[in-house]
């Protein structure tokens, strides 16, 4: 059974897992080398829980509780726990690295959950000793609040990893769905198009972007395709677009846009950066 939770990467996904942990009871880890990354985690945290309290839905001792299960820490010798989560930037190789370090602190039934968004799985834990304790736990943005989980099975993922993962995110309030290692899993292999055909849209037919977020809204959608791309982090939507992309064969459905590409190169990353698709 899982009782304690690590979280690496004080992001907003990072960030994010690691309050959703912390509220489900577990005694969580928050790990980031930037000591800056970390106080703004805590700072983020602390304002979302204050948020919930204002809306009635959380008190001040609940909240001071949630606070108390996190230890927020730059140091790799404190990421000891049953189940360690990565939300890391979106590199096969630093995830890699990132687990070879963390191994040496940990039980070899220590599980190690990508939260990559479509890089390979199986890939991963190719290059990690005891290959079958890595699993993908996909969560979604923003974290607190989404419920889908999606957890990645490899060939090499026993039904127990499975079943104790699926049981984590239950606990953590989340609807888990199981998946095969596929390019782009479920969602982000589905929702290509959802951003590709409004990027084309934009871009060949000048299409207001505004009036296409609007109009997918109205429609039944939460977020537009153009304002979920700003939020996500135009740098990562456009790599997993690469991904995906490259895995599929290079589809020319699939072909990453112009558009985008030229916001990344421009470093207009969306919210985080002030300025993607819209500013703020």
């Amino acid at each position: 059974m899982i009782n304690t939770v690590c979280v690496c990467g004080a992001g907003t996904m990072g960030s994010g897992i690691a309050q959703v942990a912390a509220a489900a009871g577990f005694s969580t880890v928050q790990y980031d080398l930037s000591g800056e990354m970390l106080k703004r985690s805590k700072s983020g945290i602390e304002k979302n829980l204050q948020f919930l309290i204002t809306k009635g839905k959380l008190n001040e001792h609940d909240a001071d509780a949630v606070l108390s299960r996190i230890l927020f820490t730059d140091k790799t010798e404190d990421c000891r726990a049953d189940l360690i989560i990565e939300a890391i930037i979106e590199s096969k190789q630093a995830k890699v690295d990132l687990f070879k370090q963390l191994a040496v602190f940990n039980s070899n039934q220590t599980i190690f959950a990508t939260n990559t968004s479509s890089i390979s799985v199986s890939e991963i834990a190719r290059e990690i000793e005891h290959p079958e304790r890595v699993i993908g736990m996909h969560f979604f943005n923003p974290a607190p609040l989404m419920k889908l989980v999606e957890v990645i099975q490899t060939n090499n993922t026993p039904q127990q990893t499975v079943d104790a993962v699926i049981e984590t995110a239950k606990r953590f309030g989340k609807t888990p769905v199981v998946c095969k290692d596929v390019p782009g899993f479920i969602v982000n292999r589905v929702a290509r198009h959802y951003y590709l055909e409004a990027m084309m849209l934009a871009e060949k037919y000048k299409c207001n972007i505004a009036d296409i977020d609007a109009l997918m809204e109205t429609n039944g959608f939460k977020m537009g395709p153009f304002k979920l791309m700003d939020l996500i982090g135009m740098d990562i939507n456009y790599s997993v677009s690469n991904i995906v992309w490259n895995a599929l064969g290079q589809p020319e459905r699939l072909k990453p846009s112009p558009l985008q590409k030229q916001k990344v190169d421009a470093g207009k990353l969306g919210k985080k950066a002030g300025e993607g698709f819209y500013k703020y």
